[in-house]
């Protein structure tokens, strides 16, 4: 669920992110809220060609569901592990589904055989 290292920088013309003060008003929360997510380690916001934090749609997503266990009375450390364990949920239950959609569907049909030539 967090950004992978491998992003690396991000171009802003090339990928829609928002910057950290524009991602907090639109949660409607702080940039300090975003940084505690982001020390939790549930998301870590991309680079712009300028070195600024910008967050992705995805990322605003999970920073919700966070504001939103927080609202709750959830301690931000204790909500961040929460999504990561939903998270890893809804991954096992769609691997699970395809493994059992897959043993379900009937096998190939096999291949003819070529005849035996002496």
């Amino acid at each position: 669920m967090t950004a992978d290292d491998s992003i690396g920088r991000l171009d802003d013309d090339d990928y829609p992110a928002y910057t950290m003060g524009r991602a907090a008003e639109m949660l409607g929360t702080t940039p300090g809220f975003l940084r505690a997510i982001g020390e939790a380690r549930l998301i870590t916001p991309l680079r712009s060609e300028g070195g600024h934090r910008r967050y992705s749609r995805y990322q605003l997503r999970i920073a919700a569901r966070a504001r939103e266990l927080v609202d709750q009375g959830t301690p931000i450390e204790a909500a961040c592990r929460i999504i990561i364990l939903e998270d890893q949920l809804e991954e096992a239950q769609r691997i699970n589904a395809e493994y059992r959609r897959a043993a379900a569907e009937p096998p190939p049909p096999a291949e003819p055989r070529p005849p035996a030539t002496d």
